[in-house]
């Protein structure tokens, strides 16, 4: 990040930079509500305490980085972080109590808002932490995502989201389906993430491997297929979105990014929504006990496929973002839980801008382990694919 190496090198300090986030959260946050609380006597003591450590010589990869965390216990998750010198400015907005969908925030101030367009969500469950990265309230927010909770308030955005391997990097859901992830708004930014908090990831996982997990980045372009769907919801998305992603599939593809494989189908998984409810403690969801059976037979077609091909691509989500009321009928999570329970990593890259004046995402996803190929991606991606900048309010 270029405020790290700025206050590396004494051209910035990190108080300076800390004071100038808060103050544009201070300006800017009343309208849009992404942080719960703002911790601003607390951020000005931690990045006095980094300015410290960087005069005395300690080389700090993320020295002065102002962040926001996911909710009020964001905190617990951000320790290499922290370490690597980002000063936290506050807990960003989630759902408030009670609530029984799950792609809006209650901040501060209010319900959370699309910076895009105030009446519609900006997806949920790391509502605040989208809306703080897509307002250039902070370069990186932290996030988890259950069942789509990073990448789907990253395509409703316009910022991209990773969610990394289910149980590659600690987390307190005791179900499994939720993993950490990021929202940044370059891939520069996602990758010195993901070097800070796995250091260490390409050489000590042990998860569930293919042939290609274990290999690391492979030379661009890497093979990929298209999937409108995933086979199960072909009446669920809409129009648009799906052009959008297939666009930006065949954008990547001219780019030498990836090549599509025209012979190769991509899989057609069994609707995760029984099984994903079930985890989630709703037996009476799955009264024939169908989830293991749907995760069982899920598991092994995408591991079939992931032998054959290094990336699936689909639409980020089956519906542009919708108004405050809720949904509607259909999951926002259809295209994306299904990784969850799968455990595979996945990103949401900024595919466009809808006809309703709203972003959109192209959801990648790579085989277990394979986050450094979904870095590599996102970052060639990032001359192929349309600019979104940093929404101006």
């Amino acid at each position: 990040m270029e405020t790290a190496s700025a206050v590396r090198s004494g051209r910035l300090r990190a108080v300076d930079v800390v004071e100038e986030a808060l103050e544009r959260i201070a300006r800017f946050d009343p309208s849009l509500s992404a942080f719960a609380e703002v911790w601003a006597a607390e951020a000005v003591e931690r990045a006095r305490a980094v300015d410290a450590r960087t005069a005395a010589g300690e080389r700090l990869p993320l020295a002065g980085v102002p962040i926001g965390v996911k909710g009020r216990y964001g905190l617990r998750a951000a320790g290499p972080l922290l370490a690597a010198g980002c000063v936290p400015v506050g807990a960003t907005a989630v759902p408030g109590p009670g609530t029984s969908w799950q792609t809006w925030g209650l901040g501060a101030h209010g319900r959370t808002v699309n910076p895009w367009r105030p009446d519609r969500t900006p997806g949920g469950s790391s509502a605040g932490s989208a809306v703080a990265v897509a307002a250039g309230l902070v370069p990186l927010a932290t996030g988890s995502d259950g069942a789509g909770s990073v990448r789907i308030p990253a395509a409703w955005c316009g910022v991209i989201g990773l969610k990394t391997t289910n149980g590659r990097l600690p987390s307190a859901d005791r179900t499994g389906l939720a993993a950490p992830g990021v929202l940044v708004r370059s891939a520069a930014d996602a990758e010195a993430y993901w070097r800070v908090m796995a250091p260490t990831a390409h050489r000590d996982w042990a998860g569930p491997t293919t042939h290609r997990d274990s290999a690391g980045p492979a030379a661009l372009p890497v093979t990929a297929v298209f999937s409108p769907d995933l086979g199960f919801a072909s009446s669920v998305p809409d129009p648009e979105p799906v052009a959008l992603a297939r666009a930006a599939a065949e954008r990547l593809a001219e780019a030498g990014v990836v090549r599509l494989l025209p012979g190769e189908a991509p899989p057609r998984l069994e609707d995760p929504a029984a099984a994903w409810l079930a985890l989630r403690g709703r037996p009476a969801d799955d009264p024939g006990g169908a989830a293991g059976r749907i995760r069982e037979v899920n598991d092994a077609r995408l591991a079939g496929f992931f032998a054959r091909a290094d990336l699936l691509l689909t639409p980020a989500t089956p519906t542009a973002a919708h108004g405050h009321e809720g949904p509607g009928e259909r999951y926002s999570t259809a295209l994306t839980w299904a990784f969850n329970l799968s455990g595979h990593p996945a990103a949401s890259l900024p595919a466009g801008v809808g006809a309703d004046g709203c972003p959109v995402g192209v959801q990648v996803v790579a085989a277990h382990g394979r986050e450094e190929l979904l870095l590599a991606v996102s970052r060639a991606a990032g001359s192929a694919l349309p600019r979104i900048d940093c929404v101006r309010i």
